[in-house]
């Protein structure tokens, strides 16, 4: 059964969403984003995702207050990405009670080091950040797309061990005009043995269900939730 993992975007420690990673794009939907995971903790929800925009844009670890705030308040398992670029980022990040962490822009702009943290942390608690733009490799808080292909960078990084990527397409982030079905069923069909967590415009409980019928692992749910188009109720089948 698909996992499901709703989405905490904080800007000023407050629960905001983005469209497609702009800033200038921003809505806040919560002040209090503790409050946020409760509600989806009192649900029956067991993930969350919660990502830093301010430490996107400041590269480094900003709104780590936060995370200690929810994850000793929850029983919620958190992955937490956005500003880690270094090893004591990364420390803290764990240390304040993440779960997991996600790492996008190390891992494309500076292997070895991605290396020496899944070797030292383990691919448990390591995911895969793989975010793109028309299948390209985007990185720097999306600002930056390469000509590096999903599937050869993820092909790359299976070889070494990888056990979980999350894959945000962003053309469709924020946007609630559908999820790219076709390129997670293509994924899965390629990695059937990596974890792949699907990101990035869902809007409907149809797509989780056929994401689910693909064998997808985990799928990121943001502003559908926020913006009513999905119920918190409509997901307890897949818990």
């Amino acid at each position: 059964m698909i996992t499901i993992i709703p989405a905490i975007d904080i800007i000023d420690g407050k629960c905001v969403r983005l469209s497609q990673g702009d800033y200038n794009q921003k809505k806040i939907y919560n002040e209090d984003p503790l409050e946020v995971a409760k509600t989806f903790e009192n649900a029956g929800i067991r993930r969350l995702h919660l990502v830093d925009l301010d430490g996107a844009k400041a590269k480094h670890v900003v709104n780590v207050k936060v995370l200690e705030k929810i994850a000793t308040n929850t029983g919620l398992k958190i992955d937490f990405g956005g500003g880690i670029k270094t090893e004591n980022d990364l420390q803290i990040v764990f240390d304040s009670g993440a779960n997991q962490a996600t790492i996008g822009t190390i891992a494309f702009t500076d292997r070895e080091l991605f290396l020496k943290w899944l070797t030292k942390f383990g691919n448990e608690k390591i995911i895969l950040g793989a975010d793109v733009r028309d299948n390209k490799i985007a990185v720097s808080g999306w600002k930056n797309v390469s000509e590096t292909d999903i599937f050869d960078f993820l092909r790359d990084y299976i070889y070494i061990g990888i056990k979980y990527a999350l894959c945000t397409d962003i053309n469709k982030d924020g946007m609630l005009m559908g999820t790219s079905l076709d390129l997670y069923k293509e994924l899965h069909m390629q990695f059937n043995n990596l974890n792949i967590i699907a990101s990035g415009g869902v809007t409907e409980i149809r797509e989780i269900e056929e994401l689910n019928k693909y064998g997808i692992y985990g799928v990121i749910i943001g502003k559908a939730l926020y913006e009513g188009k999905i119920q918190l109720n409509e997901l307890k089948k897949f818990m």
